[in-house]
């Protein structure tokens, strides 16, 4: 005789329950609402995220990958904002309750929880087509919020990692599934920078007080970099040799490997805008971090964004990353 399908408290309670303590957290999962206490004098930073099947991951991609990524790019809006997380929400579609599924999503998702010490405090399961949504929560020292609008002509841009290491791996990814079937590889170098973001919380942490503006990457490095000049009402030129581009480009045609570093996006590194006179001090910072942080270029007062060869010359892109939208227009 089968056993009988997982009720919703009974999924919450088998697979996401008891890691909902922390500092700051007065009341977590099991009332109406989770009951928060930001320390004195800090501000609380909010952001959601939203991952849809076929169209962030494959149906068949695994779960604990799916875990990892959905609570990973979450905390890298933390990340970008210089804020210390302080607790998550899970709201998940599901199209039913697969116990294994659900176990080895929860293994992803619950190895970040342990690692940045970040509790799940609530959420809410439903039935549907395979979505999930995290609302992260975080504090920040009152002012010392890292924003898109405070980049100034004369800050240098700098990133963080390499770049277009995702969107290799998707690439890889995709060609593979062209010429055979089966869900990728967990372990597959290839496609970790695409399936296990890591998101640069100690480095956020760090740039406050030192910085003006950050964003993460996320929808490519043209595309958030303009969200950074549009905000700040600047431009910015780019050194196209500076790039730190990923090693996985390291055999792809420059034009092609230039562009995915420009464009490819789900990267989630930082992108900052860091005073010139203090450029001496990003190699230390670099070296405590144990993080690669390349000047890529400065802000500018003129509008728009340059990618410029080692000739000055402007280079062609292609796109300005990631828009769910554009095709609809």
């Amino acid at each position: 005789m089968s056993e009988p399908p997982l009720s919703e408290f009974e999924l919450i309670r088998r697979f996401f329950a008891d890691r909902d303590r922390g500092p700051g957290i007065l009341l977590g999962v099991g009332d109406d609402c989770a009951l928060l206490a930001p320390r004195r004098g800090q501000e609380l930073a909010v952001s959601v995220d939203t991952m849809v099947c076929g169209t962030h991951f494959f149906h068949d991609q695994p779960a604990e990958s799916i875990g990892h990524k959905a609570l990973a790019t979450a905390l890298s809006d933390l990340a970008a904002m210089g804020a210390e997380p302080l607790g998550v929400l899970l709201a998940l579609t599901l199209p039913k309750a697969d116990e294994a599924w659900l176990s080895a999503f929860a293994e992803g998702m619950g190895a970040l929880v342990d690692q940045f010490r970040v509790p799940l405090i609530g959420g809410d399961t439903t039935r549907g087509p395979l979505a999930i949504s995290i609302t992260v929560l975080g504090q920040v020292p009152a002012g010392l919020a890292l924003r898109r609008d405070a980049a100034r002509p004369g800050d240098l841009v700098v990133v963080s990692g390499a770049l277009g290491g995702a969107f290799a791996g998707l690439r890889a990814e995709m060609e593979r599934r062209d010429v055979e079937e089966g869900p990728p590889s967990g372990t597959d170098p290839h496609c970790q920078r695409f399936l296990r973001p890591e998101p640069r919380l100690a480095l956020g942490k760090t740039l406050r007080g030192r910085v003006r503006a950050a964003i993460d990457i996320s929808d490519g490095l043209l595309a958030d970099l303009g969200h950074v000049c549009q905000a700040s009402g600047c431009g910015a030129r780019l050194e196209a040799d500076s790039l730190p581009q990923d090693p996985l480009l390291a055999d792809w045609p420059p034009g092609e490997a230039l562009a995915a570093a420009l464009t490819g996006g789900d990267d989630y590194e930082l992108l900052f805008a860091w005073p010139a006179r203090q450029r001496p001090e990003l190699r230390p910072l670099a070296a405590a971090l144990q993080l690669p942080l390349t000047v890529i270029g400065e802000f500018t007062t003129g509008p728009g964004i340059e990618v410029l060869d080692a000739e000055g010359r402007s280079v062609a892109s292609r796109g300005q990353g990631f828009d769910h939208f554009a095709a609809d227009d």
